[in-house]
């Protein structure tokens, strides 16, 4: 073999080496759909959320970037953090975690991932706790409600979309705050308890001003009867907050975007930066409607750190877990 085939052989050899890469592993988004992976059934808030998000961001990622919804509900939204938490970190497997479950679950109970195991992105909407009835119901204000579970506890229902998650936090915080039992009846998400709520088959239901307005908003037998908030909310300034009704709670659901603890960094601003963009978008708020005056964005970093603040006010609920 001589010295000049050598030469031509290894020239051959480095260029095959330096173009396979770039044939089999095309720049993150261009390679394959993205997940999205929403915890709660069709129908709620958050899938709704996540499927107006989907055409901007792609948009807004560029060039070839495909995103779809894929729904894991169950367990308040724990099967779906384990399922992110797992994914490969690849870019290719998000998903939304909604806020206080996200925070809480692991803190009651031996759950599938730890609040550490995934990165969060950044937070996309604030979206305060609505106490919902039918107009009919026997006890229409919260004076007599709560009236009624002191002289009987446990004989109002109250629908949720899981154990830890807000609705079942703004029952459980009221619950302490007046000194009364009730009993929660947990769904797979806002979407499936609707019809439970309008049939009568659960007394009440919390949901979130998002998703009341989406779900209930022309239901001309449902009602809110007050928003968890310290103050009027001003897209529903009707219903009054629950302070003014002489209880001091709050509860939001806080919903964003996370995806497995190591995924790249640079993929995690770009994201961010999408999702930024999106909200900032004024074609993407015509498109969400009721949700336009709850988006609330925060950067990762930030909403991490605010993540901390809330698992210490929950720490005081973790025993009412299991009464």
């Amino acid at each position: 073999m001589t010295n000049n085939f050598k030469k031509w052989s290894a020239a051959c050899l480095a260029t095959l080496m330096g173009f396979f890469p770039a044939v089999s592993s095309a720049a993150w988004p261009d390679d394959q759909t993205i997940e999205l992976v929403v915890g709660f059934a069709p129908g709620g808030g958050t899938d709704l959320m996540a499927r107006a998000l989907v055409p901007f961001v792609e948009k807004k990622l560029g060039g070839k970037a495909r995103v779809v919804v894929v729904n894991k509900p169950g367990a308040g939204g724990e099967i779906s953090s384990a399922y992110i938490a797992r994914a490969k970190p690849d870019g290719y497997t998000i998903g939304f975690i909604n806020v206080p479950g996200f925070v809480f679950i692991p803190m009651y109970k031996q759950s599938s991932y730890q609040t550490d195991d995934l990165k969060i992105i950044a937070r996309i909407v604030d979206d305060p706790a609505v106490l919902v009835a039918r107009k009919d119901s026997k006890y229409k204000t919260l004076p007599e409600l709560l009236a009624a579970l002191k002289k009987d506890p446990g004989s109002l229902s109250f629908a949720t979309s899981g154990r830890g998650t807000s609705g079942h936090q703004a029952l459980l915080k009221i619950e302490q705050a007046a000194g009364v039992k009730g009993t929660d009846i947990s769904f797979k998400g806002a979407g499936d308890f609707k019809s439970a709520v309008i049939g009568g088959h659960v007394d009440y239901a919390f949901t979130s001003v998002g998703e009341f307005l989406t779900g209930y908003g022309d239901s001309a037998t449902a009602v809110a009867m007050l928003v968890v908030n310290p103050t009027r909310v001003e897209i529903i300034k009707n219903v009054p907050s629950i302070k003014e009704l002489g209880i001091d709670v709050r509860v939001s659901s806080e919903r964003g975007i996370a995806g497995p603890k190591t995924l790249p960094q640079e993929i995690a601003d770009r994201l961010q930066q999408a999702l930024k963009a999106t909200l900032e978008d004024p074609e993407f708020l015509k498109t969400i409607k009721n949700d336009a005056p709850l988006v609330a964005f925060m950067p990762g970093p930030e909403w991490t750190k605010s993540l901390e603040r809330i698992r210490d006010e929950l720490k005081p609920f973790v025993s009412k877990m299991n009464d």
